[in-house]
């Protein structure tokens, strides 16, 4: 009692403190709980713990989920880092005189997901932080890095040529008539811009988009397809709204069923040319993104292939409409090398190109019968499925993609030009021939039997026969080029013959009638590319007046009859003065009508063909003018 009256004494508590104490003890032991705690959270490997205490978060916007191919690595861990190359001059600007120099390479955190289109969007923009290096750590090597100073500076021409810019003469007539094709091109986007931006295509008389199921849910198909021309023709602001819509809209998170080979060519083929030619990150990170989402359509006994992908399960299959329904196509399988070789380039990631190596070597082993390629063969047993040979349709870009291959190797992939030059003498042997009238044509071949017509998509060949030319046997080269100018003005005399001065999608030679569609559901034109690209082609060959002269009536005729009010159409008869339209601006106008006419009014330096091929989109590609130790789409 007595000690509870002395000032300021405290009792004292159960553990010889008083109460104060207590607390600042308690208060102590709380802190350093705490402080231990959550260090958990910042060591390297809390990943599990924070899994376990913290809410797993929802996917973001546009981080895409790509199917695993088996026996590859998830995506996100190849996902290349937001490391761009510095922008290359924008449309219309000059070129620095030299790109090249020492860059100091710079290293990045792993990252372990996929980053948002904005992110890819502010990284492409920045510049930042890699002089020029777009960098991939893999594990158990060197980080990848791909020198887009040093891919410039190897050109040999400047990309869009050396005209003169900005002079007081009065323009050439071959100036004003590159600048009408200019003038179409613009007309086209606007029209698309304003009915059907982010649409797959332009449905001109309706006015509105057109989406369709061939692209498995993916949008924007003309935007793509657009870029490169759009840059080419140095239409600046236009270029900017496609390259934003890409940064800002362009989602590969899609779940639909695509077609491997439209996919590959528009798509693919088209982010890679848009890289290529601005050193924009986010065309190279979108195109491997995209590249690796294609891969499960390979996962068969034979490796061929099939035609159909899911984007969403991952699975594949064939066309239903094939013979058998377990059926790939010639034009499909064997136009994915030129593609599939840049995305191991820009990636690091072989597997793109081993895939194509792989269906290089089986063709190369199999049978052939009389040395032709059949449209079909079966992915499963490896087995040609029908005798049925064409340079047309489900032939055609195949052995346009084995010249190709020999160019853009820098002429060192002799399996390729091997196997083009073996091909085109069985063509020659046993398709090629010459009409009563005297026009020369390539007729398709079943089991032995010609059918005595020439589609559209066939006329390409003129074209690709004049690019081979130069690198066949000598005795060979006058014959090949002389071939060549024979089967394009077998082409132009298609067009000619009709009331609309377009040509029908095919046209026969039988019962007295030449190089004329024979029934109406032949007749149609939308708005196809394959003559003017062979006209493009011969004019870089011969200089010759006469395939500028025939391109333009190409570009009289397209204004006169598939100009509209909202944009470019298809006609349904070009045998009739006053045609009915189709309603679809096709994607491939864009991309490849439009531009092989201006490049057909322009300088030969402009994508000078030392530099670049196209693919069979028109979409331009580099050859590989390096060593192997910075390779540029060659045999890597």
């Amino acid at each position: 009692m007595l000690m509870r009256k002395v000032p300021g004494f405290v009792p004292a508590s159960p553990w010889g403190l008083r109460l104060p104490q207590k607390f600042l003890f308690l208060l102590f032991l709380s802190g350093l709980f705490t402080l231990c705690f959550g260090a958990l959270f910042l060591l390297p490997n809390s990943s599990r713990l924070k899994r376990f205490f913290l809410a797993p978060r929802t996917q973001r916007p546009g981080l895409e989920a790509v199917p695993e191919a088996p026996g590859h690595p998830p995506a996100g861990a190849r996902e290349p880092p937001p490391n761009p190359a510095p922008a290359a001059p924008a449309p219309g600007q000059e070129e620095p005189s030299s790109l090249a120099g020492p860059r100091r390479r710079k290293g990045w955190a792993r990252r372990t997901q996929p980053p948002r289109p904005r992110e890819e969007a502010t990284a492409a923009r920045s510049g930042g932080g890699s002089g020029g290096r777009a960098e991939a750590p893999q594990e158990g090597s060197p980080p990848f890095s791909f020198d887009f100073h040093a891919f410039r500076s190897r050109l040999r021409h400047p990309v869009l040529g050396t005209r003169t810019r900005g002079s007081e003469e009065p323009q050439s007539l071959v100036q004003t008539r590159r600048e009408k094709i200019k003038e179409m091109m613009q007309f086209a986007w606007q029209s698309y811009k304003r009915y059907a931006m982010g649409k797959n295509e332009l449905q001109p008389l309706t006015k509105d988009g057109y989406q369709g199921n061939m692209f498995g849910g993916l949008g924007g198909a003309t935007v793509i397809d657009s870029l490169d021309t759009l840059y080419l023709m140095e239409l600046k602001e236009e270029f900017q709204e496609a390259k934003a819509w890409v940064e800002e809209n362009f989602h590969l998170n899609v779940s639909g069923e695509a077609s491997l080979f439209e996919v590959n060519i528009r798509y693919i083929g088209g982010l890679l040319s848009a890289f290529y030619l601005t050193g924009e990150e986010v065309f190279r990170m979108k195109a491997i993104k995209l590249g690796e989402k294609l891969l499960p359509a390979f996962n068969t006994p034979t490796g061929i292939p099939k035609g159909v992908v899911n984007f969403k399960s991952g699975s594949n299959r064939s066309w239903g409409w094939t013979t058998t329904g377990s059926t790939s196509i010639l034009a499909e399988f064997g136009s994915l090398h030129l593609e599939f070789l840049h995305l191991s380039e820009l990636s690091g990631n072989q597997v793109f190109a081993e895939k194509v190596r792989h269906i290089r070597k089986f063709l190369r082993k199999i049978d052939k019968p009389f040395g032709l390629y059949p449209n079909f063969i079966s992915p499963v047993s490896g087995n040609w499925i029908q005798h049925h040979v064409s340079v047309g349709g489900l032939g055609d870009s195949f052995y346009e993609y084995l010249i190709k291959s020999w160019l853009m190797s820098a002429k060192t992939d002799t399996e390729a030009k091997d196997m083009y030059y073996e091909a085109l003498t069985a063509i020659e042997t046993h398709l090629v021939n010459v009409s009563p009238g005297g026009l020369t044509y390539i007729a398709e071949w079943r089991g032995g039997n010609l059918d005595h017509k020439m589609g559209h998509l066939a006329c390409f060949s003129g074209g690709m026969i004049a690019l081979g030319a130069e690198d066949a046997e000598e005795d060979k080269r006058a014959h090949y080029r002389e071939l060549a100018a024979q089967i394009t003005k077998t082409c132009h005399e298609s067009y000619d013959r009709s009331d609309t001065k377009l040509g029908p999608e095919a046209f026969w030679f039988n019962s007295g009638k030449e190089a004329v569609a024979t029934q109406l559901s032949e007749s149609y034109y939308i708005l196809r590319p394959e003559v003017v690209e062979s006209y493009m082609y011969l004019w870089r060959q011969t200089h010759n007046p006469i395939y500028r002269e025939w391109g333009w009536e190409v570009v009289m005729a397209l204004e006169k009859y598939c100009r509209t009010e909202a944009g470019f159409a298809g006609i349904q008869d070009v045998y009739s003065s006053f045609p009915n339209h189709d309603n679809k601006q096709q994607t491939f106008f864009l991309a490849e009508t439009l531009k092989y006419l201006y490049l057909l009014f322009s300088e030969d330096d402009m994508l000078s063909l030392e530099d670049w091929v196209f693919n069979t989109e028109a979409h331009p590609l580099p050859v590989n003018h390096s060593d192997s130790a910075g390779r540029v789409g060659g045999q890597l």
